[in-house]
Formats: C-alpha cells, sequence, structure tokens
C-alpha cells in the first residue's frame, strides 16, 4: 500500500513523463501521429490480401478490413505498450541511478503514450463504421470495459518485461518474437470460432482473446462482450498486474546497482 501511495503522491510526473513519451515519440517525425493509424491500417489491408483473398480465411460474414482493423486497434496499442515499455528503464539510465521516484513511472508513461495512439487509431475505425453502415447500439457502452482490462494486461505484461531487461538485456530481442507469437495465439486475423470448441477454455485465458472478440460483439455483431473468454481472460489479466507490480517493486531496490 504504501508503494501505491508514493506512485499516487508522483501523479504529476507520471502525467510529465506520459507526455514527454507522446513528444519523444513523434520528434522530427515527418508523419507524426498519422503513424498511430498507419500501422494497423496498413495491417489491416495486409491481412485483408493475404487471409482473405488468398487464403479465404472466414471472417463471419463481416467484411474483412473492418473484420481486421478492429482487432488490430486494441492489439497494436498493446503490442506497441511492450515494445515501448520493455526497455524504457535500461534507456532512462540516468534518471533511475540518480533521482528518488517511483521507477514503475518509467513504463507506465510509455503504456500512457500507447492509449493516445490507440485513440486515433480508434478514430479510423469510426469512420469505417460509418462507411460501412455500422449502426449505433446500446452495446458500444462496454468500451470503457474493454480498455479497462487491455490496460490492465498491458501494465502488468510491461511491469514485468521492464524489470526483468535490467537483469537480462537479451530480453529486448526475445519481446518481439513474443509478440508474433501472440498476435497469432489471438484471434485477429482469424474468428475464435475456428478454435475447436474442447479447447476454447485453454485457448481463452489468453486475456485479449475475450478483449479482441468483444470488441467485434459490441461494435459489429450487436451483442454483449463475449463474457466467457472475457472473464478467464480478466483472471489471466489481473493476475499479471498483481505479479508485475509485486515483482517489479521487489527487485526495484537494485535497479541502480545493476544498470
Amino acid at each position: 500500500m504504501r508503494s501505491l501511495s508514493d506512485l499516487w503522491a508522483h501523479r504529476e510526473l507520471l502525467w510529465f513523463w506520459t507526455k514527454r513519451e507522446i513528444s519523444v515519440r513523434y520528434k522530427q517525425s515527418f508523419l507524426g501521429i498519422v503513424w498511430a493509424i498507419l500501422q494497423p491500417a496498413v495491417l489491416a489491408a495486409m491481412f485483408t490480401v493475404v487471409f482473405s483473398h488468398l487464403a479465404r480465411i472466414p471472417s463471419e460474414g463481416i467484411p474483412y478490413p473492418l473484420f481486421a482493423y478492429i482487432a488490430l486497434v486494441p492489439w497494436t496499442f498493446f503490442a506497441t505498450s511492450i515494445n515501448q515499455g520493455v526497455p524504457s528503464l535500461v534507456n532512462q539510465m540516468n534518471l533511475v541511478t540518480k533521482a528518488a521516484f517511483p521507477r514503475e513511472i518509467l513504463p507506465l508513461g510509455t503504456v500512457g503514450a500507447s492509449l493516445v495512439d490507440f485513440t486515433f487509431a480508434f478514430a479510423v475505425f469510426v469512420f469505417m463504421a460509418l462507411f460501412y453502415r455500422i449502426p449505433l447500439r446500446s452495446s458500444m457502452l462496454w468500451l470503457p470495459l474493454l480498455i479497462l482490462l487491455q490496460l490492465t494486461l498491458a501494465i502488468g505484461v510491461t511491469l514485468i518485461g521492464s524489470a526483468l531487461n535490467v537483469f537480462y538485456r537479451d530480453i529486448r530481442f526475445i519481446v518481439p518474437l513474443l509478440i508474433q507469437i501472440w498476435l497469432y495465439a489471438t484471434p485477429i486475423v482469424y474468428p475464435a470460432s475456428l478454435v475447436p470448441e474442447r479447447l476454447r477454455w485453454i485457448y481463452a485465458l489468453n486475456p485479449m482473446v475475450g478483449v479482441i472478440e468483444s470488441y467485434r460483439n459490441i461494435f459489429i455483431r450487436g451483442h454483449a462482450p463475449d463474457w466467457p473468454s472475457l472473464a478467464l481472460g480478466t483472471i489471466s489479466a489481473m493476475g499479471l498486474l498483481v505479479f508485475g507490480y509485486l515483482f517489479f517493486k521487489r527487485v526495484e531496490p537494485t535497479f541502480a546497482d545493476i544498470i
């Protein structure tokens, strides 16, 4: 509890660091924040060509660009949070070794910056929904719950990864590979219905399964979130967050000596 109160006392620093991360991420960039939109948009276009037109993977009657893009928006937030957050402590070794503040602010700031990217990318989906004439539905009100879950997962994984990266620098090479594997273990290019029924509960332990399927449910299918997979995913995400924070705070005193 003392660690959480210390983090709360430094909330203005967290806010400042998040703004700094946003500024640095697109400083001297030709396209700036447009990159936050291009990444999921280009992937959605590529997936449409490869998996819809060539591989003929079903999309359950949903136009494939819409099917892929609504999944890639939360996925890109998650992947970017981890890719940027894991090296955050090592990249700021001068701060870690010389200044006194809760070190989790550094990876948390990268997650906050990725949330801004998510907002811009999601705005493109709104235009896509208008183009495909997706009506407004009450089910869309579940969006804050899904954002909270993806934040929980991103923070938990980023805290674990950033702490481990202090001790084992090759973690930064492992993370992109794990992200690629995780992408194909998540129903982004294919519907979750392709997974055999007997394996669904194991599959749903991946928290992003419930998130992705629920995005499609509330925005495209007009249904409530996918509660069974979302419940299992929430348990996994909460477990990762609690473990990640406790692990991070346990090893935090050694960061300055090792870095």
